[in-house]
């Protein structure tokens, strides 16, 4: 069973990533292999190439977002989160579900993000 050392570690991981842009710190991410959905039915990316590519196509700039998160629930290797992600214009419920390789690292990532309506 992923232990919340594992999980806690991959997520502030996913914030160093998401904040840099940095190739190194996606890769360092995800096993070789790994599959990104970024819809629960997409075939999505595979491997590092597409999954950095994909990730740098639709960044976000340092500072753009305010990210808090939760655990969920995990179950053998896998691991459920919930979060609040923050943009100035908008406001996005996600929940992720992270498949984890022994050494930490993502082999399935995937998320559901939903818009807050406006208050």
């Amino acid at each position: 069973m992923v232990d919340s050392s594992v999980v806690s570690a991959w997520v502030d991981g996913y914030r160093k990533a998401w904040e840099s842009n940095e190739p190194d710190d996606i890769r360092a991410l995800f096993t070789e292999d790994a599959v990104y959905r970024t819809e629960p039915y997409d075939d999505g990316w595979r491997g590092h190439d597409e999954i950095v590519a994909g990730w740098l196509d639709g960044r976000d700039e340092p500072g753009d977002t305010e990210f808090t998160w939760s655990p969920l629930i995990s179950a053998g290797d896998v691991a459920t989160i919930t979060g609040v992600t923050h943009y100035d214009d908008a406001t996005y419920s996600n929940l992720w579900v992270i498949r984890f390789a022994e050494d930490g690292r993502a082999t399935e990532f995937t998320e559901w993000y939903m818009t807050h309506p406006e208050d």
